[in-house]
């Protein structure tokens, strides 16, 4: 499989990229605060003899996106990717469950540019928390998030409209998914008015639930093969993720 010059670099999560004009204490002004949409523009060649990571390079941290769910992301994208999983591989989308449903936490990054396509709004399974998710499940009728890595399916039009199914990549802890029918679908309860309203946004059956003015930009960038990780701090799911394991031993 042939993979750009930027999926190349990151294989080894901890990549190097060259540019000039970086200062990681000054917020990048191409993140527009109140977007959903936002875009890096960070340069691939090199440029000066100055080299900082991947994630530093992308400024990742100003949007909000923890360290430790980016690392483990590129880890559990190229075991994908080596195992011959992944078919759009230009993409990785990643759900950082450690912020609260009010913070945009659902980062599609374009691997071929080194940019974020989108950051916005994602729901999380009424059972797994209410402002944040901290209880998971791969049971059905469980109502509740199921951590780790999945890979992306096609589309179809059910009761929430166009919606994309997702595979769980990870034994007895989120491959039960399309039983489930967890999908990425449209939500009127993913907005910032309902946030406003009641300081989060409404929960799902366990869906990663997005905005309704940018489901289907976000479907259609992600679909047929993409990457997705949805990501906490917890320990079981870190104990017992064999993707984590073989990714980090690989």
């Amino acid at each position: 499989m042939k993979k750009s010059a930027c999926v190349l670099g990151i294989a080894a999560i901890t990549a190097l990229f060259s540019f000039t004009g970086f200062n990681p204490t000054r917020p990048s002004a191409n993140f527009n605060a109140t977007g959903d949409s936002v875009k890096t523009g960070i340069a691939l060649n090199v440029i000066t003899g100055k080299h900082v990571g991947l994630y530093d390079s992308m400024r990742l941290s100003v949007a909000g996106l923890s360290r430790q769910a980016f690392d483990y992301a590129l880890q559990g994208y190229d075991y994908l990717v080596n195992e011959g999983k992944i078919k759009n591989d230009g993409v990785l989308s990643i759900i950082d469950f450690t912020l609260p449903s009010n913070i945009k936490r659902l980062f599609v990054i374009d691997l071929k540019t080194c940019s974020v396509l989108f950051n916005t709004y994602v729901s999380h399974g009424r059972n797994s928390g209410k402002v944040v998710a901290s209880d998971f499940s791969n049971k059905m009728n469980s109502f509740k998030s199921s951590l780790g890595f999945y890979v992306t399916s096609g589309t179809y039009k059910g009761k929430h409209g166009y919606s994309l199914r997702l595979e769980g990549e990870e034994q007895g802890i989120n491959d039960n998914a399309l039983n489930r029918g967890i999908v990425m679908h449209c939500a009127a309860y993913v907005s910032e008015d309902f946030i406003r309203r009641q300081g989060y946004i409404g929960r799902s059956e366990g869906c990663p639930a997005v905005p309704s003015k940018l489901y289907k930009p976000i479907i259609e960038k992600i679909k047929d093969g993409s990457c997705l990780f949805m990501y906490s701090p917890d320990e079981y799911y870190i104990n017992h993720s064999a993707i984590l394991k073989n990714g980090a031993t690989a």
